[in-house]
């Protein structure tokens, strides 16, 4: 956890590059581009199904898109998660790049350029995961709402873990050479991230931190070993 409080701190004084905040500007935009078009899509989508419901009319309608409005409100945190971090992985080549030379230039000189292709195969692998995770932990999710936290730290866990897995591979695949990280630094660092997503303002952020923060831990991680 030393490690990744470290790397943490590192993370948040690169939010003043200049570099890292073009990146930040250009996959926020994004991020919140395609979480609407994904709102409203599933928003309409629902609705009209149930304009055919035969059982439904009128303020029964209304109430039931006000509903559907209110649980997606309620799942915008993984909605956005999921939007931030597969946009992240499209920008991830320049981003880790920009760090890299900045912090650690011997690693950047060694780095493989990682291209368009393999960080779209990134974002797609990250989402994929993000959905079938999410998707095998629902039943626990529901067991667990008549405990009141007992949903949302279960949730925190499993994110958690996925954050951790999708940052990793992102840094990594710059660096195949090097070696995964150990359990416990892939723990600290998927959960210090999927924590900021937790808070706002910082929630908007927590994309390019936890980034940061899995590009420090790699090449700190290097140092320990040496």
């Amino acid at each position: 956890m030393a490690r990744a409080v470290h790397a943490l701190l590192l993370a948040l004084r690169d939010l003043r590059s200049p570099g890292v905040l073009r990146i930040l500007a250009a996959s926020l935009a994004l991020t919140l581009l395609i979480l609407l078009a994904v709102g409203a899509a599933l928003f309409f989508a629902a609705r009209w199904a149930l304009s055919h419901a035969q059982w439904l009319a009128g303020a029964s309608l209304d109430m039931a898109g006000i509903v559907i409005l209110l649980a997606l409100i309620g799942a915008s945190w993984l909605l956005f998660r999921a939007a931030a971090i597969a946009v992240i992985g499209l920008f991830a080549d320049a981003f880790v790049a920009d760090i890299e030379t900045r912090h650690y230039p011997a690693a950047a000189r060694r780095a493989v350029d990682v291209g368009w292709r393999r960080g779209a195969a990134l974002a797609f692998a990250s989402l994929t995961r993000l959905i079938l995770g999410n998707l095998a932990a629902l039943p626990f999710y529901i067991l667990l709402l008549v405990t009141g936290i007992g949903a949302p730290i279960l949730a925190l866990a499993v994110n958690a873990m996925l954050l951790g897995r999708d940052l990793e591979a992102m840094v990594l695949a710059r660096h195949p050479d090097q070696p995964r990280f150990d359990q416990k630094a892939r723990w600290s660092l998927g959960l210090l991230s999927a924590a900021a997503f937790l808070i706002p303002v910082v929630n908007f952020l927590a994309p390019i931190i936890g980034a940061a923060m899995a590009v420090h831990m790699l090449h700190l991680g290097e140092k320990d070993d040496k």
